[in-house]
């Protein structure tokens, strides 16, 4: 787990993205929004969600920066509302690494 806080802190993203992310996060759902996300039919725990999370959200920063026609902003958005939103139930001495 020390190497997935490592690199949340050395995560660089646009500023709007982020603040789209933060006003979002008074809507988010667990239940509805991490399965939807993560495609499965039960809510994963919120480490086995960061980790999917950040893959999800790599993905979607390359597919950014490359400039792909496929890239949704609005799926970005949502990947970093559940990641912030995980991030928050992570156990304490998790967050201090």
């Amino acid at each position: 787990m020390t190497t997935t806080i490592d690199m949340l802190k050395t995560l660089r993203r646009p500023r709007l993205l982020v603040r789209a992310a933060r006003f979002g996060l008074s809507e988010y759902n667990r239940d509805k929004d991490l399965r939807k996300l993560m495609k499965t039919s039960s809510t994963p725990s919120p480490t086995q969600a960061v980790d999917g999370l950040l893959v999800a959200e790599a993905q979607l920063e390359h597919t950014r920066k490359s400039g792909d026609a496929s890239y949704s902003c609005a799926q970005h958005v949502e990947v970093l509302i559940a990641l912030l939103a995980e991030l928050q139930l992570l156990p304490r001495s998790n967050q201090q690494a």
